[in-house]
């Protein structure tokens, strides 16, 4: 197939493309500078110019394409309380894919998880302003487009991630002395090493039926203070709770400490065939190249 790809420079892309190249694809990345560009020929893919605003550019893109694997988020904004701003671009940009394949049995893969009915989960994925995006895409499957849902991780590891939520602990501990958690630690964040996640949308593409919600989850779900605590290990500082009258200043910079969130991979592994084989979380800590840096 011709795949297009957009955040096709990303961390996600980054274990995503190889993994269709190798699978015989035709990847064509979108990128909106110079260094997004170099970094999408380094991949082996052709690059195409424009960012998520350019509309015009993304329906010519998907016309084009046998497939759409939508991977761009402006993630940047989260940090500053816009996150219902940027999923709003992005619903934008998912009804614009959806305009162009619409009635052609193309493919659209794209990230995040529907509600199931279930009441321990469904919460967190409606107080996510993403959502609307994921019931977008879900629904064009009616629309005669092959849509495929991916839910990624809260933690998706290697050697390559530096901004994602370990790095991001990382960062607190180093600037205030503590690794710390909430409570007794016992929220869980589910994870997965990024090139099992790579693995996975090939999978996805090649075989996944039209409709299909698959959870990328290697590890279901590992307690945030075994995190606080490896990095408190690696680091050679003090690992504790932090008190609730603290905490918002502590993680001011980490609005996701709180989140508790188990994702089962079973349906998806029996589906697919998918078997993760790399490190899990707490073993790549061990391996300490999240500390190499300051």
């Amino acid at each position: 197939m011709r795949v297009f790809v957009t955040g096709a420079s990303g961390y996600i892309a980054s274990a995503v493309i190889p993994e269709l190249q190798q699978a015989g694809h035709e990847v064509v990345g979108l990128a909106r500078s110079e260094k997004s560009a170099a970094v999408v020929e380094a991949l082996g893919a052709e690059v195409r110019r424009g960012d998520l605003s350019d509309l015009d550019n993304l329906r010519e893109a998907a016309a084009g394409a046998d497939a759409v694997v939508h991977l761009a988020f402006d993630h940047a904004s989260i940090a500053v309380g816009k996150f219902a701003e940027a999923a709003a671009a992005d619903l934008t940009v998912v009804r614009t894919f959806g305009e162009v394949l619409a009635g052609t049995g193309k493919t659209l893969i794209g990230v995040g998880a529907t509600p199931t009915g279930d009441p321990d989960h469904d919460p967190a994925i409606n107080a996510n302003p993403r959502s609307v995006v994921s019931r977008e895409i879900a629904g064009l499957t009616e629309r005669g487009v092959r849509t495929i849902l991916v839910a990624v991780p809260s933690v998706t590891h290697s050697s390559r991630d530096t901004t994602g939520f370990v790095p991001q602990l990382i960062r607190i501990a180093r600037a205030t002395g503590v690794s710390g958690y909430l409570g007794e630690g016992t929220n869980r964040w589910p994870a997965a090493h990024v090139l099992d996640i790579g693995r996975l949308y090939r999978l996805a593409l090649d075989k996944a039926p039209a409709g299909a919600q698959l959870y990328g989850a290697a590890e279901e779900g590992i307690p945030v203070r075994h995190i606080a605590e490896a990095i408190g290990r690696r680091l050679g500082i003090d690992t504790k709770s932090i008190p609730a009258d603290s905490a918002a200043e502590h993680f001011a910079t980490f609005p996701f400490m709180a989140l508790d969130l188990t994702m089962s991979s079973a349906g998806t592994r029996e589906l697919l065939n998918w078997e993760p084989s790399h490190p899990g979380l707490l073993a790549d800590l061990e391996e300490g190249h999240y500390f190499t840096t300051g």
